[in-house]
């Protein structure tokens, strides 16, 4: 007697409207993302708090995606793409629908803090194309949901604005919030389930929590040192609770079986540098991108624009274009050049715009130079180093190397917003409690030297880089 053997089943194929409802969630995701940005001052003056608890809003929605980002995949892998991602989307909406109902601060923290669960969209929906489709559809079906994934940040940059002026900023949220409702339930509905892979890798939660726990410390200690609110005893023990979570959760990585961030790979000259010079890059950045909506919202006496939200959006919607086309520039010129050389031309490019815009603020123009050569900088440097870091390492640790610069790139974004709302924070005017003029000024300044780190970082392990 013969047994006959069955192949397994083909896997389902995907179709136009599941295809169609991971682009409109990446979409909505996207859109739900950046609303904050040109919406932020508005939202501190209706909250009524500080530019560095303001700072919070964006950062923390950071903090969730910067943890995530390296477990989303295994999640997927191990239990499936397509379940994890309408757990994960569950999250984003209920975070969304706080934030839409938030009547303070710490409501609308906790809402951003479950809408970085959205970070882990994009490589739950790669498992899913490549799981249902053939690879030269699939490679197709994944650019189309970068595309609209970045295209969303360019939607949400330009609608926030009208949306809180007309409606209220409750409906910033809430509106890309159903939109991402509506299409995660057309993906549970259309998109066929599939099957976890076999993987071994454990997933390291302690090190999820320790590492969530030590940037929200920060954050938020940095907060309320630059408002002053805390003694400096009690300053001092934020100070010594921050370091401890973080050697714990350098503990926890050195020990774990199965890392979110494998620390050995620092061992190596060529990741230490990348880890270093995205650090120092993104964390310019992240103060250019939150001083420069911060001046265009200033009543213009004397400086500032007062510009609503509305204009705010379409001042830094140059920007938001440039920065996304500057991660093809950061690959090719990366490939020609070498990473090191666009991180030192995205430096001086930094640095002198920095320089010049502290001195130099009155026009409008002035700002939104600033704003798309940073962005250009910023992101061509980091892309460069990402794709530099991928031929440096060996295959096996692709995956971990780059998630390693990717949550690094987070932090620096998130520290940077809050050491320059910290600066607006000390520089403000007792009286009406808007920044002066020099805060502003002092915070380019700043700016300006933390880019210049980075040529002290290429200096100081170009020995090593080549070893």
């Amino acid at each position: 007697m013969t047994t006959t053997v069955l192949d397994p089943p083909a896997p389902v194929r995907l179709g136009r409207l599941p295809i169609g409802a991971l682009g409109v969630l990446a979409l909505a995701l996207g859109t739900l993302q950046s609303v904050v940005e040109p919406a932020l001052p508005l939202l501190q003056r209706e909250l009524g708090v500080t530019p560095s608890q303001g700072a919070l809003v964006a950062n923390t929605l950071l903090v969730t995606g910067a943890v995530l980002t390296p477990v989303a995949g295994k999640l997927g892998d191990r239990y499936g793409g397509k379940r994890v991602l309408l757990r994960l989307m569950a999250l984003v909406s209920a975070g969304g629908l706080l934030a839409a109902l938030a009547p303070g601060l710490p409501v609308l923290l906790l809402g951003q803090l479950l809408q970085g669960a959205m970070v882990g969209a994009l490589p739950l929906s790669f498992i899913l194309v490549r799981t249902h489709l053939p690879a030269h559809r699939s490679q197709a079906a994944v650019g189309v949901v970068v595309a609209l994934f970045t295209g969303g940040g360019t939607v949400g940059t330009l609608v926030a604005g009208p949306i809180a002026e007309h409606l209220s900023w409750h409906w910033m949220f809430a509106l890309p919030t159903i939109v991402v409702a509506a299409a995660a339930y057309v993906v549970a509905r259309t998109v066929p389930d599939d099957p976890p892979a076999a993987s071994d890798g454990r997933i390291d939660w302690p090190g999820v929590l320790l590492l969530t726990g030590t940037l929200l410390a920060f954050m938020v200690g940095l907060v309320t040192v630059a408002d002053g609110s805390l003694p400096p005893l009690a300053a001092g023990a934020v100070a010594v609770g921050v370091a401890g979570l973080a050697a714990g959760w350098v503990a926890v990585e050195r020990r774990a079986a199965a890392p979110m961030v494998d620390l050995r790979l620092l061992a190596r000259p060529a990741m230490v540098q990348a880890v270093l010079l995205t650090l120092v890059v993104t964390t310019a950045f992240g103060m250019v991108a939150f001083l420069v909506p911060q001046l265009f919202a200033v009543p213009g006496d004397g400086y500032g624009f007062a510009a609503g939200t509305t204009a705010i959006g379409l001042f830094l919607l140059p920007g938001a274009l440039a920065g996304a086309a500057s991660d093809a520039v950061g690959g090719v010129a990366a490939r020609r050049f070498g990473p090191r050389a666009v991180v030192v031309a995205g430096t001086v490019v930094t640095a002198a715009t920095m320089i010049a815009l502290a001195f130099r603020h009155s026009e409008s123009w002035q700002l939104v130079l600033a704003k798309v050569l940073t962005a250009v900088a910023a992101g061509a440097a980091t892309t460069a180093l990402l794709s530099g870091t991928v031929t440096a390492v060996p295959a096996r640790d692709t995956g971990i190397a780059t998630s390693l610069l990717v949550v690094t790139r987070v932090i620096g974004v998130a520290v940077g917003a809050q050491l320059a709302a910290a600066l607006l924070g000390a520089g403000a005017d007792p009286v009406s409690g808007a920044p002066s003029e020099s805060a502003f000024a002092t915070g380019f300044m700043v700016a300006a030297l933390t880019a210049a780190l980075s040529l002290i970082v290429v200096r100081l392990t170009r020995k090593g880089a080549r070893s």
